[in-house]
């Protein structure tokens, strides 16, 4: 393999990287459905241990309003709620004594909007980092090319091909959030 081969390497590897962190990120963001990323940053106070919700319970999407919690301790119920309730997911939990029901309420326009705004944010913080990307692999094409490891019409041509493939996350990063946006405008 060649030095433009292993930072085009590189670069693709970082951006699929910023691209699967834009994805996790827009997962959270909870749209009118029930999803249960919404839950992936709660932590749970266990026997003294913050430990992720899925941790200490099962959790399901019974159906589309609807995500149940079973905790496997009885005794975490209380726990589990508090944790829900102190997050900023929005949520008000019902619990029976035995499993914590998580209504997801309709949003409002109002409330989609926020969420709206928050996704084009998060879009363009991912297309920023993903420039930021491309600049630092031209600037090892420069290093290489002024070591002289490289010749001027490689790193001509390796440069081209390093703005092919930060076009193409463009696209995927503005795909994604479009995708996101369109889920929560859906009444």
């Amino acid at each position: 393999m060649s030095i433009a081969d292993d930072v085009l390497g590189d670069l693709k590897a970082r951006i699929d990287k910023t691209i699967g962190d834009l994805q996790r990120d827009l997962a959270k963001i909870r749209t009118g459905r029930a999803n249960l990323a919404v839950l992936d940053g709660i932590k749970v106070d266990y026997y003294g241990t913050p430990t992720p919700l899925h941790g200490v319970a099962t959790l399901h999407v019974a159906d589309a309003r609807l995500i149940t919690i079973k905790p496997w301790d009885k005794s975490m119920i209380s726990h589990v709620e508090k944790a829900i309730m102190t997050s900023d997911v929005g949520l008000t939990p019902n619990n029976d004594g035995e499993i914590i029901r998580l209504p997801i309420p309709p949003l409002t326009t109002e409330r989609r909007k926020e969420y709206v705004k928050a996704v084009k944010h998060r879009g363009e913080e991912h297309r920023v980092a993903v420039r930021n990307e491309r600049r630092d692999a031209r600037e090892m094409i420069a290093e290489y090319q002024k070591d002289g490891e490289l010749s001027e019409d490689d790193a001509e041509k390796t440069n081209e091909k390093i703005q092919q493939v930060v076009d193409g996350a463009i696209t995927r990063i503005d795909e994604i959030a479009a995708k996101k946006e369109k889920e929560l405008m859906e009444v």
